[in-house]
C-alpha cells in the first residue's frame, strides 16, 4: 500500500514539474536547457582561448569530445564502470583523513590513483590542450573529480615536480554547454549592483553557544502558532538532511565554524565599509539572507554549513542561525527551493561550505543542487566545494582568492581562483590537493 501511494505521489510530482516547465520558460531553460548544436556551442559559448572537454560515459565504452571555435575531435575511453571506479578511488583518497594525518608510512596511493585517472581522462587529449582555458562538462562520477588536481604526467603534485592541471590551465565546470548560453542570455544588459560584497559567517547553531545571553524568554516574545509550525517544519527538514551528511549526533548539534570568522575578517579587510555588508552571529539568519538588500551586492559570500542530500536534492540547503539571542529555536535552514526563489542579481556567489558543488545527478541535466539553485536565482557564476573542506586552509584560500579579484591584479573570478590555488600548492603546509582543490568555479568565466 505504501509503495502504491509513493508511485501515485511520484506521478503527481512529475505532472507538477511538467506544468512548471510549461508556465515558466526561464525555469525550463536553466534546469532543462535545449541542447545547442555544435555550431551554436562554437559561436555562443567558446572563444579563441577556450576549449571544451565533454565527457560521456557508456556501458561498453565512453567518449570525450574536444571542441574549439573551429574544430571538434572525439576520443574513445574505457567503459563507465572502469572510469567511475578510478574516479571514486581517487576522490576517496583525496579526502582520506588516514592519509592526511598519518605520522608515518603515508600510503602513496593518492599519486598512483591520480596518475591512473589522468592517464584515462587526460592522456588522450593532452596534445589538444595547449595553454587554453578548459571548460569541462563531466558525466557520472566524474562530476566529483577535482580536475585541477590531476597531474599532466608522472605522479607528483608539486609545481617543482609533475604539474597538476591547474598550473597550466584555468578550469571551469559546467553541467552543460547549453546552460552557459542561457546564463549569458539572462544576464545580458543587466545593470551591475552598486555595492561590492555581502558576507555571511559564523551563525549560531545551538542554545549552548557562548554567544547566547539567556535561555529565558518573556511570554510576550513567544512565537505565534504559525511561526512555531514553521520552526517545526524547518527542523524536520533539517533533521532529514543532516541524517545523510555525517554531521548527525544524538541531539542534532551542528558544530560551530569559528574558522569562518577568521576567513571573513581576512576578506573584509579588502573592501571599504561603505561597499560591504558583514553579517555574523545571530544576524546570520534566514531573514537577512533572503532580504531584498542582498540584491545590492555584486558578490555574495556564505561561510557556513551546507547540507547535501544526494537522494532528495530538495532537502539540501544552507544552515544559518538556528537559535535567537535568547537561545530559542528558529528556522535557520535555507532550503533549495527557497534558494531558487531568491532574487540575487549578483555577479558571483561563493559557497564556502561543505560539498556545495554536489547534488543529485539527473540524466541530461547534470548535478541538481545548491549551485544550480543560485544560478537560477540570478548568479552567472558560483564557487562551491566538492568535499568537506578544512577550516584553516579554506580561510587561506579565500583570502588569496579575494585579494586576486579586489587587489591590484583585478583578476576575473575564474582566474583569481586559479591564482589562489597555485599559491596554496606552492606552500608546503597546503600543497596536498585536499587543502586547495575542493573549490571549483561553475558557470561564466568572462
Amino acid at each position: 500500500a505504501a509503495e502504491k501511494e509513493l508511485r501515485g505521489i511520484a506521478a503527481e510530482y512529475q505532472e507538477v514539474r511538467a506544468q512548471i516547465r510549461a508556465n515558466s520558460p526561464h525555469y525550463a531553460a536553466l534546469t532543462q536547457p535545449q541542447p545547442l548544436s555544435l555550431k551554436g556551442i562554437q559561436q555562443q559559448v567558446l572563444d579563441d582561448d577556450t576549449l571544451l572537454l565533454e565527457y560521456v560515459l557508456g556501458d561498453e565504452r565512453s567518449f570525450v569530445w574536444v571542441v574549439t571555435r573551429t574544430s571538434i575531435t572525439s576520443f574513445a575511453l574505457p567503459k563507465r564502470a572502469e572510469i567511475e571506479t578510478a574516479a571514486r578511488r581517487f576522490y576517496d583518497a583525496v579526502i582520506s583523513s588516514d592519509r592526511l594525518f598519518a605520522t608515518t608510512n603515508k600510503p602513496p596511493t593518492l599519486r598512483e590513483l591520480a596518475a591512473k585517472l589522468s592517464q584515462i581522462l587526460l592522456a588522450p587529449v593532452a596534445s589538444q590542450l595547449g595553454n587554453k582555458r578548459l571548460v569541462i562538462v563531466a558525466d557520472g562520477a566524474l562530476q566529483y573529480v577535482p580536475f585541477g588536481a590531476l597531474p599532466l604526467g608522472g605522479k607528483g603534485f608539486r609545481v617543482s615536480g609533475s604539474e597538476p592541471l591547474i598550473v597550466r590551465h584555468e578550469i571551469i565546470s559546467l553541467p552543460s554547454a547549453s546552460v552557459l548560453a542561457v546564463l549569458r542570455y539572462e544576464t545580458t544588459g543587466r545593470t551591475a549592483a552598486l555595492k561590492t560584497l555581502a558576507l555571511v559567517a559564523d551563525p549560531v547553531f545551538s542554545s549552548n553557544d557562548a554567544r547566547v545571553k539567556s535561555s529565558e524568554v518573556n511570554p510576550a516574545e513567544k512565537s505565534s502558532a504559525a511561526n512555531l509550525r514553521r520552526q517545526r517544519n524547518g527542523q524536520e527538514l533539517l533533521t532529514r538532511s543532516v541524517e545523510q551528511t555525517g554531521l548527525k549526533t544524538a541531539d542534532l548539534r551542528i558544530p560551530r565554524l569559528p574558522g569562518t570568522r577568521r576567513e571573513a575578517t581576512g576578506i573584509l579587510e579588502l573592501v571599504t565599509e561603505a561597499e560591504r555588508k558583514q553579517v555574523f552571529d545571530f544576524d546570520a539568519n534566514r531573514a537577512t539572507v533572503t532580504s531584498a538588500e542582498f540584491g545590492q551586492y555584486r558578490m555574495i559570500h556564505l561561510a557556513t554549513h551546507g547540507l547535501l542530500n544526494n537522494t532528495h536534492p530538495e532537502l539540501s540547503g544552507i544552515v544559518l542561525s538556528l537559535v535567537d539571542q535568547q537561545g530559542q529555536p528558529q528556522d535557520g535552514f535555507l532550503r533549495l527551493h527557497e534558494i531558487y526563489n531568491l532574487k540575487l542579481p549578483a555577479e558571483l556567489v561563493v559557497l564556502s561550505a561543505c560539498q556545495t558543488a554536489l547534488g543529485k545527478e539527473v540524466r541530461g541535466e547534470g548535478l541538481i543542487g545548491l549551485t544550480r539553485g543560485f544560478m537560477y536565482a540570478g548568479a552567472p557564476r558560483v564557487v562551491a566545494s566538492l568535499w568537506k573542506v578544512d577550516d584553516k586552509a579554506t580561510a587561506e584560500l579565500m583570502k588569496r582568492f579575494y585579494q586576486a579579484m579586489l587587489g591590484a591584479q583585478h583578476l576575473r573570478p575564474a582566474a583569481a581562483l586559479r591564482a589562489a590555488q597555485i599559491e596554496m600548492l606552492k606552500m608546503k603546509d597546503w600543497e596536498d590537493p585536499y587543502y586547495w582543490a575542493a573549490f571549483v568555479l561553475q558557470g561564466e568565466w568572462k
